[in-house]
């Protein structure tokens, strides 16, 4: 009970609160010669894990052949993956944090800076529960749902 006291949430809202957000990012445009660069990679990882208030727990990381790079961060609060296409300039990124310490969204401005993207889309969604705002929207799919099984 001492852990639900901590939250920002009243227990009996508890269970429409997200455990975590999921950040998908798009990222057009960059230079090819970062999108190769498996040192720039892993570094850009490894800050973006900070930056998201995130604890690194252990990264990988592999160069493809002839180009493109795939690196993963295993976070305490969840992972971090950045798969690359130099060939067409594009990132395909996700961060999935869980806690309310977390900040994936800063994670994400930081790597659109840092990729030099000239174009983005970044999309955030809630993970586990779903925010107080769809979950009535979510409880009626849900009651259809088993009304036409």
């Amino acid at each position: 009970m001492k852990e639900l006291e901590k939250q920002s949430y009243p227990p009996e809202e508890l269970s429409s609160v997200p455990v975590g957000r999921h950040c998908i990012l798009e990222l057009y445009n960059c230079p090819t010669s970062l999108l190769n660069d498996i040192g720039f990679i892993r570094e850009a990882l490894q800050t973006a894990a900070k930056i998201a208030k995130s604890t690194l727990l252990k990264e990988i990381s592999y160069q493809f052949e002839p180009y493109g790079v795939t690196a993963l961060a295993l976070l305490a609060e969840s992972h971090i993956s950045i798969h690359t296409w130099p060939e067409t300039g594009y990132i395909a990124v996700d961060i999935f944090t869980c806690g309310q310490h977390t900040k994936p969204e800063k994670a994400c401005e930081y790597l659109i800076k840092a990729f030099q993207a000239s174009t983005h889309v970044l999309m955030t969604l809630p993970r586990g529960k779903f925010s107080p705002t769809i979950q009535p929207t979510i409880k009626q799919l849900e009651e259809a749902l088993l009304v036409n099984t």
